[in-house]
This record gives C-alpha cells, sequence and structure tokens, in this order.
C-alpha cells in the first residue's frame, strides 16, 4: 500500500470516529516506511506483537512515535528488553508474569503502565482472565508498587461483528465496575477492544482505543 493510502485510510479512520477515541497502530509484519507514513499522519501509539520486531522498528525508524506498547504475549525471558522498549504491556494476564515483570521493574526503579487482558469469550486458545476473575486480579496488581493498572483489553471472539456486541458491552460493564472501586495504584482510563473488522461497534459499546492493522495498512503479504 502506498503512504497516500495509508495517509488516506488514517484520516477516514478518524473523521469516522469520537475524537476522543485512541488509535494504535498495530504493526506486526509491517515495513518501516508504512510505520513512519503511520507516525507522519499523526499514529502516536504504535502497538507491538514481538519484542525483537519492535527492536528493529524502533533502531530504523527515524521519526518515532509518542508512545509503543506491546500487544503480544509476554514471554518472561524478554521482559529485560520489553520494559525498556514500552511504554505498556496491553496483555497482562498472568500473576506469575506479574510478580517477575515487577521484580525487574523494582531493580531498574521504573514503573510501566498495563492493561489486563481479559477473555471475554472464555475461549480456551486465547490467553487472558476470565470475566468473573477480572476485579480480583486487579486487585492483586495493585499491590504491586511497580506495575500501574490503567485498564482492560480483550482480543474478543471470531465472530461477525454484531454477534460481538454483546462481549463488548460485557468488558464496558466489568471496566465500569471495577472503576468505582477507585482502587490504589489502579487508575481505569483506557478500555481497549475492537480491531479492524470490528472497532466502530467496540467504540458504540465504550471502547476508547482500538488497535488497527488491516484497516490501516491493507492486508499483510503473509497473508
Amino acid at each position: 500500500m502506498t503512504a497516500e493510502e495509508i495517509r488516506k485510510k488514517i484520516k477516514d479512520i478518524r473523521s469516522s470516529l469520537p475524537a476522543e477515541v485512541i488509535v494504535e497502530a498495530a504493526v506486526k509484519g509491517r515495513l518501516v516506511q508504512e510505520i513512519e507514513t503511520a507516525i507522519e499522519s499523526g499514529i502516536d501509539i504504535i502497538g507491538e506483537n514481538y519484542v525483537q520486531e519492535a527492536l528493529i522498528h524502533k533502531q530504523a525508524i527515524k521519526k518515532k512515535a509518542s508512545r509503543w506498547h506491546f500487544i503480544g504475549r509476554l514471554q518472561k525471558n524478554k521482559i529485560n528488553k520489553a520494559i525498556l522498549l514500552f511504554d505498556m504491556i496491553e496483555t497482562l494476564s498472568s500473576w506469575d508474569l506479574a510478580v517477575a515483570l515487577n521484580e525487574r521493574l523494582k531493580r531498574t526503579r521504573k514503573r510501566i503502565d498495563v492493561l489486563v487482558e481479559v477473555n471475554i469469550a472464555r475461549e480456551s486458545q486465547k490467553n487472558g482472565v476470565f470475566p468473573e476473575e477480572t476485579e480480583t486480579f486487579v486487585k492483586k496488581l495493585s499491590l504491586l508498587g511497580n506495575i500501574q493498572v490503567k485498564g482492560l483489553m480483550t482480543m474478543g471472539p471470531n465472530l461477525e461483528k454484531e454477534e460481538m456486541r454483546p462481549y463488548f458491552r460485557n468488558m464496558r460493564q466489568i471496566f465500569e465496575r471495577i472503576r468505582k472501586l477507585s482502587l490504589e495504584g489502579v487508575k481505569m482510563e483506557y478500555l481497549s477492544m475492537g480491531m479492524s473488522s470490528s472497532f466502530k461497534v467496540a467504540v458504540e459499546e465504550g471502547a476508547n482505543l482500538v488497535r488497527l492493522g488491516r484497516a490501516i495498512f491493507g492486508p499483510r503479504p503473509d497473508y
């Protein structure tokens, strides 16, 4: 896809969404030039699935985004690199990983923002805490001094967009319930849900952060 096409897609997406909704570019498998065009077009969050790919992108891209988020499955042996590369981990759903992350952050005297990943449809092939476990998990995370919970994230089931609406609605209910608890160490700012095929429905149901790959860049070459 040409730079002009990417710029037009971003402009069209932004014009179709409320101003408060943040658009994050999911850049798995994308070219450096494509990512630079997205940044130049006003995308200020870059979402990376792989630590190594993020390292390559950050070294090669001249015009830097203001924020880099990790949206993949973080492995413990990649924590040290991740806390140097990213401003937020969007996929935290394991207590063991949370403890390991917090301990590494303590050693470096750093703090990192996280979103809790929720497996809203209880799918066996996907990561995430189950809906009924989310509040308890957030409460536990609030006790870890070097991790700041900033909200929730879900992938959602692979359904037609209208069929996903009740799942997104349930996520909003969980989000609001936890927000009203006013937990110390927790700032429920972001409800991240909706991707290229479903982001408009997700926003209608309360998402204020959407992760878009294909909608911005078109299909990846490996598809």
